[in-house]
């Protein structure tokens, strides 16, 4: 007799689980910083440190997961964050644990949105100078290049830099915030002559004193929406 094949199992086969990282950025004293977390798993056992992420749940989406892992391991408020997916990291030995795939997320808040107790750091959870976020757990020092990359240049045609900087704010802040991130030197009065030509901002109609300088003109966003436009 012809032996029938059996149906093949999917449940005796071995799958890669579904994680999310983010890379989360503020802007403190014109520097770019980043939120890293303790690892404390092997094999980072000592002085382990990396971006705050964790698995997916099967109930949820992948966002959902990651607004939960800022919240419960980065100790911010995920609803004061702006949120991109950046990119997804699959490679095979990019964990040591096991086989994982990881959904990595930019996100963005400004400063003054934060508490005082989500600007403080403590064991687990605390800022750090992005140019000194170094020796990461996993990839997470591939997943912070490409977050700071992709933010570089998001901030060239976007109205993406409005998520970093204060609701009110100088014409100075703004150049010191897009310098700061592009570690570069702009044109002063060319910068300021595009970007109020670009009409993506408008003055309040106050000024801000500035120590021993003139009282400065403060802006806004005229939009809250990320919008495309060529920056710089």
């Amino acid at each position: 007799m012809k032996k029938t094949k059996q149906a093949h199992n999917p449940m005796h086969l071995r799958f890669a689980v579904l994680s999310v990282d983010v890379a989360l950025f503020t802007m403190r004293d014109h520097r770019l910083f980043v939120r890293l977390i303790a690892v404390n798993r092997p094999p980072y056992f000592v002085n382990g440190k990396g971006l705050p992420g964790g698995l997916v749940d099967p109930k949820e989406t992948a966002e959902e997961a990651v607004k939960r892992h800022i919240e419960a391991k980065a100790l911010i408020d995920p609803e004061k964050t702006y949120l991109e997916q950046l990119y997804t990291f699959s490679g095979i030995d990019r964990d040591p644990r096991g086989r994982v795939v990881a959904v990595a997320y930019t996100a963005l808040v400004p400063w003054e949105k934060l508490s005082a107790t989500e600007r403080g750091d403590t064991d687990s959870a605390f800022w750090v100078p992005v140019g000194e976020a170094r020796e990461l757990a996993y990839d997470h020092d591939e997943i912070l290049g490409m977050a700071e990359n992709r933010l570089q240049s998001r901030i060239a045609y976007t109205t993406l830099i409005s998520k970093l900087l204060p609701k009110e704010f100088t014409l100075t802040e703004m150049e010191q915030t897009y310098e700061s991130i592009l570690h570069a030197n702009l044109d002063k009065r060319n910068f300021r002559k595009k970007i109020l030509k670009l009409n993506i901002i408008k003055s309040i109609g106050r000024k801000r004193a500035d120590g021993a300088f003139r009282p400065a003109e403060l802006y806004r966003f005229a939009e809250n929406k990320v919008k495309e436009i060529e920056i710089l």
